[in-house]
């Protein structure tokens, strides 16, 4: 569903509202694709940085994000005046330039090294520059925008089965300058290609028990276990780092299981165990009932394809359920803000959620379903087929 309505209070238990508002998209001239950024205006997007003296720097150098100092700008959307897959940034200082670009009302791909060139062709791009260490300081970032030959075949979410560490930190602040909260919903992951912006679900990953016994839908909020330049979910000549590693094999998983990089991380850390997500104490808890770390699959939800939804509710994670019913067996948990792929559609019991009253149920996964009145589409109408 696409707007939010009046509704009545839920009392059941079984369905666990949300407003997000974001700067308006710069519109550029048709045909102008080259720009300079503006780097002035910090707000509550942005993490860690100010800009004072014509530069941008770090707010508070002694900040520390998995092994340095750390902070970003998140430019405002850019509308160009054609489609367009590549955008290539000169600085004058210290920064990594990313870029991603805006496919749907509601999705976008993902960030990518400014120069790289993006899955598709797009019209609204997003810039993020970001600071690494004490000292850093940037004044000038120059854009230009230009479209490049690229095939690439469509597929359905990456998947793999990966390593899991409880994060904890509660009281701490993640990479996207959340701060973490008591049986939090959230993952981590070791590259901030995949990173979402606070309070989105832009990058989501559906993790679950090996046996698919439990899951949960959860936006990628952190950067890390153990390294931050390492997107092992992409195929290996893409990769950040790590390009000898096959795709799917986490850095930190070959140092500890094979002595890969002498058994070291990207900071020259021992690796003491072979992780490849962080999950948050409610993820972890509460979604996958876990006690202990282990390994789990895990689906990068955006490297697949089909229409999406924006899971909806008051704050608290929505309940998976088995069947389009509020008494069946649950499934697992969606944190609040993740964005699913949704299948196809079912008719299920009626429910009433903060989108209105509907009986329409969303497939997000296998035996997955959730009420469409707490996922926010693009459309009044279901977004995918029946089932």
């Amino acid at each position: 569903m696409t707007r939010a309505r009046t509704t009545a209070a839920l009392a059941v238990a079984a369905l666990t509202v949300p407003v997000a508002l974001t700067a308006a998209p710069v519109q550029a001239t048709p045909g102008d694709t080259a720009w300079r950024a503006d780097l002035s205006v910090v707000d509550g997007d942005d993490v860690n940085v100010v800009h004072h003296g014509g530069a941008l720097t770090l707010r508070d150098p002694d900040v520390r994000v998995e092994g340095g100092s750390h902070g970003y700008l998140l430019l405002a959307e850019r509308v160009l005046g054609g489609p367009v897959n590549r955008v290539s940034a000169s600085t004058d200082g210290a920064a990594e330039v990313d870029v991603r670009g805006k496919v749907s009302d509601l999705d976008w791909t993902e960030w990518t090294p400014a120069g790289g060139v993006l899955p598709q062709a797009v019209t609204t791009v997003q810039v993020r520059v970001t600071l690494t260490g004490k000292g850093a300081r940037v004044s000038r970032v120059d854009l230009v925008a230009d479209s490049v030959a690229r095939t690439r075949a469509a597929t359905g979410p990456l998947t793999y089965r990966v390593f899991a560490t409880r994060e904890g930190l509660v009281g701490g602040t993640t990479a996207n300058g959340h701060v973490i909260k008591s049986r939090d919903h959230f993952v981590a992951l070791p590259s901030r290609r995949g990173l979402a912006p606070r309070d989105t679900g832009d990058y989501t990953v559906r993790v679950c028990r090996t046996d698919d016994s439990r899951c949960e839908y959860a936006p990628v909020w952190d950067v890390g276990p153990w390294n931050t330049k390492d997107d092992y979910w992409n195929p290996s000549s893409e990769r950040e780092m790590w390009q000898d590693l096959p795709q799917g094999t986490p850095e930190a998983q070959a140092a500890y299981l094979d002595g890969y990089n002498d058994g070291r991380d990207e900071f020259d850390r021992t690796v003491a165990n072979p992780a490849g997500i962080d999950l948050a104490d409610g993820t972890f808890w509460d979604g996958l009932g876990m006690s202990d770390n282990d390994w789990v699959t895990v689906s990068y939800l955006w490297t697949g394809s089909g229409p999406t939804g924006v899971v909806s509710t008051a704050g608290e994670p929505l309940n998976v359920r088995e069947s389009a019913s509020t008494s069946a067996p649950l499934k697992g948990l969606a944190a609040n803000k993740a964005k699913v792929i949704v299948e196809c559609h079912v008719v299920g019991e009626t429910v009433t959620g903060p989108l209105g009253t509907s009986d329409i149920w969303d497939r997000i996964g296998p035996d997955h379903y959730v009420s469409d009145t707490y996922l926010m589409t693009d459309s009044e109408e279901p977004v995918a087929p029946l089932c």
